[in-house]
């Protein structure tokens, strides 16, 4: 079965999912370890540890970096797609180029292009709907394997026309062809009223660590239509475990996170994360007999 195959299996079912940020091929085999059924490449994520924003990278970086990571795990990977990487036009390229690397989706939002840091500070520049149900019915359109699934967000509940025309957006994003909409709503009343007037499958980012950021139950999302939660707490998680750990050893100091394990031991768990003893199996068999 194909990661888009699989994908859509997942949405046609009642469950909410937590999709976990992931960024390189240990990010992701880490996340896959810990049980997750799928993964979400986000472009904010990326942006930071190229030490810039989502609004500075092009489709050709993120689909290195898909590409880099399903080859070594075969989960659905979701695509943050930004706005598209372009026009309706510039579409069928961002599609094809995303299916190409892997992807079972990708997800893109009606921003205007070239997007602004601004967005990661809460002030939103959206398109006109017109341009973004061009976008969608071109990107839907573009797709070979009808599999891949079109994910439309809208930030629109944070713009000057709130919930209404939030609303409003999606269920013309839908009717264009999207297969899933993404709205980022902000606490568990706005997840109740999106889930009231658009159709499953639903999605939106989470705003803290776990379940608990979406203020509702997983069980309950999964009912209300919501099949994807992204969270992108492991960015976070990242940075701050390594800023310790640089900052004690430039101190000569222990670092805290490492307290109960040894050099040695995470050694052979960081082996066991990249399945080492297999690749050691295979020169047992030909080149180390």
């Amino acid at each position: 079965m194909t990661a888009a195959k699989t994908l859509r299996t997942l949405l046609a079912g009642n469950r909410a999912l937590i999709a976990p940020a992931v960024f390189n091929p240990l990010s992701a085999k880490l996340a896959e370890g810990a049980g997750f059924e799928v993964l979400y490449l986000g472009g904010g994520t990326v942006g930071y540890l190229n030490c810039c924003l989502e609004a500075n990278l092009n489709i050709t970086q993120l689909c290195q970096a898909g590409i880099d990571i399903r080859a070594v795990c075969n989960l659905p990977l979701i695509l943050d797609g930004a706005a598209g990487f372009g026009d309706p036009m510039h579409m069928h390229h961002t599609i094809g180029m995303a299916e190409a690397a892997g992807f079972a989706a990708i997800e893109i939002e009606d921003q205007i292009l070239p997007k602004r840091a601004h967005h990661h500070v809460g002030i939103e520049h959206m398109v006109p709907l017109e341009l973004m149900v061009a976008k969608v019915r071109e990107a839907a359109n573009a797709r070979r394997d009808a599999d891949f699934v079109i994910i439309a967000r809208t930030n629109g509940i944070r713009g000057p026309g709130g919930m209404e025309d939030a609303i409003k957006r999606a269920r013309a994003y839908r009717e264009a062809g999207a297969d899933m909409l993404y709205l980022s709503v902000r606490n568990a009343e706005e997840a109740k009223i999106v889930a009231r007037e658009l159709p499953a499958p639903l999605m939106f980012g989470l705003g803290g660590h776990g379940a608990q950021g979406a203020g509702l139950p997983l069980a309950e999302l999964g009912a209300l239509g919501y099949r994807i939660l992204a969270s992108s707490i492991s960015a976070w998680a990242f940075h701050r475990a390594l800023k310790q750990s640089y900052e004690c050893l430039a101190r000569g100091e222990p670092d805290p996170l490492l307290a109960g394990t040894t050099h040695k031991d995470e050694q052979h768990a960081l082996h066991d994360s990249i399945d080492m003893e297999r690749l050691l199996r295979v020169e047992r068999e030909t080149v180390e007999k």
